[in-house]
């Protein structure tokens, strides 16, 4: 059974295990749902992982019960936030830094309804494209895909929005590309069967894509792309959310030697609406049950209470805090909700 059905699987029986535990009190209970991404990523499975176990541990007592939900990612979580169509979404940490700041493409429309969580994983940038354009081994190899295929993630993505400003850094002109609105799956199967030259599929290794690709395709025949100091630095200039990250030798089917690619900080984040005690009884679940999570994707081993407000773009909610607070975590006051 794959990793995906087993999980569906899993989703499934939590909601049918809460059903039966709230029974004749369906009508008082709190039902919220939480916005990931795209089947072949990470938001999703972890999403999944994280609705799980809370629906699990507070279906009975607090008569409370999560569920996940697929999405185009981290620009799609951040509207479905703003007009209450779901109440929590994972989102990039570049993301949440435009989104709070207002800038880019939120220039003027600053969004001061979000609060953050936690910090999850980091979100790992994996630009991969066939090996006949690899000339460096580095980023700028980008450049040999001008008139090729190449896909960027889909439109309201945040992949598409940090390929974008990584490139742009960079001085790649993505415009001179045949540019591809595609998924992380989608991207996968159309790298495979030669629809395209490249994808970039930002998330925590191993992602599902990437795995797809390398035991269909072969490491002799595809590269993710590594990253230098120096082209690092140019990125982060305008936004400093990025820092080096290595996927180790092994990671992926065939794969012989680390890559240096770099990272930024996914996030779980909630609008300040949301009641604190379910913010609070959701954060604790988390950190309480993190050996599951580990079981459902290898890139939740990353996370831990000393990570949990690190890089965080955006104050945190007081249900959060407040658990924080209880763990002895002395927060910042940036990260508190004015």
């Amino acid at each position: 059974m794959s990793k995906l059905s087993f999980l569906k699987k899993l989703f499934v029986g939590s909601v049918i295990t809460a059903s039966m535990l709230t029974g004749a009190n369906a009508a008082t209970e709190s039902k919220y749902v939480i916005a990931t991404a795209s089947t072949g990523g990470t938001f999703y499975p972890v999403g999944v992982g994280i609705a799980t176990i809370a629906s699990l541990k507070l279906a009975k007592q607090h008569k409370t019960t999560f569920s996940a939900i697929t999405s185009a990612g981290s620009a799609e979580n951040v509207d479905m936030l703003e007009k209450g169509e779901v109440n929590f979404a994972i989102i990039q940490g570049l993301f949440g830094s435009m989104a709070w700041q207002g800038k880019a493409k939120y220039d003027g429309d600053a969004k001061k309804n979000l609060r953050s969580i936690s910090m999850l994983w980091q979100n790992v940038e994996q630009f991969t494209i066939r090996k006949d354009f690899v000339k460096t081994g580095n980023a700028m190899d980008l450049k040999n895909l001008y008139g090729e295929s190449f896909s960027i993630g889909g439109r309201s993505s945040g992949s598409r929005v940090s390929s974008e400003i990584i490139m742009e850094s960079l001085g790649i002109d993505y415009n001179k590309m045949n540019i591809q609105y595609l998924g992380y799956t989608p991207s996968s199967t159309a790298l495979q069967d030669g629809k395209i030259d490249g994808m970039n599929t930002p998330s925590g290794p191993p992602t599902s894509a990437v795995t797809n690709a390398f035991a269909s395709i072969g490491n002799d025949k595809i590269k993710v792309l590594d990253f230098t100091s120096e082209q690092l630095a140019k990125i982060t200039e305008n936004y400093p959310v990025w820092t080096p990250f290595n996927i180790k030798a092994g990671t992926y089917p065939g794969q012989d030697k680390d890559i240096n690619t770099i990272a930024q900080p996914n996030l779980l984040v909630v609008t300040k609406d949301t009641p604190e005690e379910t913010v609070y009884l959701l954060t604790k679940t988390i950190y309480e049950n993190l050996p599951f999570l580990n079981t459902v994707h290898k890139a939740t081993k990353a996370m831990s209470l000393d990570k949990a407000i690190s890089g965080l773009p955006m104050p945190l909610h007081p249900g959060a805090a407040r658990f924080y607070k209880e763990q002895g975590i002395n927060i910042p006051a940036n990260l508190i909700a004015k």
